[in-house]
């Protein structure tokens, strides 16, 4: 294949990309594959001569869409959305086209620039202070080990960076219960190690009490540990828990501790000011990360990390051998430094075409959208015979189960997921299985999110 092929071959990937999309509410949100069924479907080993192009997109046709769960439905109210609104899905073909290497701004200058300015657009847009500066990491996950190995370094004075962990005292992390996953993950990749992630209590909202935090460090620092940081959530993954951020951050300050805020999901709601006292006192926090990719509407993957000074896990993560050096100039920002991977890839083209092609407002009002239809369908759901809310709406997410007990919710589960019209998944609450509805998908509409009650209403009978 060459690059007149490519050409040819692009228009007609455009094409079925169109008729996807056209197509998704036609199709089951989740995919109806057994393990295993596509892998039988290919052969063994790799071709040794090139096969027709015409024979391979045959193939994909025939075997990816019936093995995808297909995360663009309009009816997908599960897990976060991951978007990919149709201005983001050009800016990538450009990206792909262009396949740029933006791990130092002489790799890239463009990638680095724009980056550099879209951090400033965002901080804008979430009414973050100015003295907030930012990167685009590939996730979350990311985002979030760097914070946590820039409080274990700050922590150690950097000595940790030559001299390891050994023989040194515990460090020490807080967060609450409702801490995402990737908060385990981060200490244990830091070397810290999961006995020192401190859970700290949280009230009947999920939300951390800033005296428990205090409480938490000054037994640790009784104790000989040395606390190191705090992470702190704003739209937690499983309902939706915020933990008092401005209370929270004046303890870590207080304490002189790292703090990090994960605001994955609901971070694109403050785009809208009337959800920013929600996280009220962010301005405070070190680090803090938003995926514009869940709800914003940039294609997967794009997580935004804003930082009220870099310097701190610049100089954690930053490495610069002698072939990294850039010889002209002194005063340029090399965004691999700010992360983990070396190689970055142009992810800021699609936050410069998504906002300029939907602008902030078209943004606001979908989200307005999601919430409003979120809180209807609550209390559609609510009077029906059998169901309990057990989570109100947090913004756009609530979960429910059946006063029956979880056997009867989870059976219920299996049979909406397995209709094929509607996705949804679970989470436990306080010890409870618990149905999650999320509304978020980018060209979701009114009606669609009301299939929620209409499938629900026929499994109850």
């Amino acid at each position: 294949m060459n690059h007149d092929d490519l050409r040819d071959w692009s228009k007609r990937a455009a094409d079925w990309a169109h008729a996807y999309h056209a197509g998704l509410r036609d199709r089951p949100v989740r995919a109806a594959s057994a393990p295993g069924d596509i892998a039988a479907q290919l052969p063994a080993a790799a071709p040794e001569t090139p096969e027709p192009m015409e024979t391979i997109f045959a193939d994909f046709e025939r075997i990816v869409p019936p093995g995808l769960t297909h995360w663009q439905h309009p009816r997908f109210f599960a897990y976060f959305p991951a978007n990919a609104a149709p201005a983001s899905m050009l800016a990538e073909q450009l990206t792909n086209a262009i396949a740029a290497q933006g791990m130092l701004w002489q790799t890239s200058p463009a990638a680095t620039e724009i980056e550099q300015v879209m951090m400033v657009w965002l901080r804008g847009a979430l009414g973050l202070g100015d003295h907030f500066t930012g990167t685009i990491h590939d996730s979350a996950t990311t985002a979030t080990l760097s914070a946590v190995l820039t409080m274990r370094e700050r922590a150690l004075g950097w000595e940790g960076l030559q001299k390891g962990l050994s023989g040194g005292p515990r460090l020490r992390i807080y967060a609450g219960t409702e801490a995402h996953s990737s908060v385990d993950k981060a200490v244990r990749v830091a070397g810290i190690g999961q006995d020192n992630l401190v859970r700290v209590a949280t009230d009947g909202r999920g939300a951390m009490k800033p005296g428990a935090l205090a409480g938490a460090i000054a037994a640790d620092r009784a104790a000989g540990h040395l606390p190191a940081g705090v992470v702190l959530v704003a739209g937690g993954t499983s309902v939706g828990a915020f933990d008092r951020i401005g209370d929270c951050l004046q303890v870590a300050r207080a304490e002189g501790l790292y703090s990090h805020v994960d605001a994955a999901w609901a971070g694109s709601a403050m785009i809208c000011p009337e959800f920013r006292p929600l996280w009220d006192g962010i301005d405070g926090a070190d680090s803090l990360v938003f995926n514009p990719h869940k709800w914003l509407g940039a294609q997967f993957d794009c997580a935004v990390q804003f930082l009220a000074d870099p310097a701190p896990q610049v100089r954690s993560l930053s490495l610069r051998p002698e072939y990294l050096q850039t010889l002209e100039h002194d005063e340029v920002v090399n965004f691999n430094e700010w992360t983990v991977p070396l190689g970055r890839r142009f992810r800021a083209l699609k936050l410069w075409f998504l906002l300029r092609a939907y602008g902030l407002e078209g943004l606001r009002a979908r989200i307005r959208n999601h919430v409003a239809w979120a809180r209807e369908l609550c209390e559609e759901i609510r009077p029906m015979a059998g169901v309990e809310i057990v989570t109100e709406p947090s913004l756009s997410l609530f979960s429910f189960a059946l006063r029956a007990g979880d056997t009867a919710t989870e059976a219920l589960l299996t049979r909406i997921n397995a209709d094929g019209r509607i996705y949804l998944t679970q989470t436990s609450h306080r010890g409870r299985f618990v149905i999650r509805v999320q509304v978020g998908q980018f060209d979701c509409t009114r009606e669609d999110v009301f299939c929620v009650a209409r499938v629900l209403r026929e499994m109850l009978g």
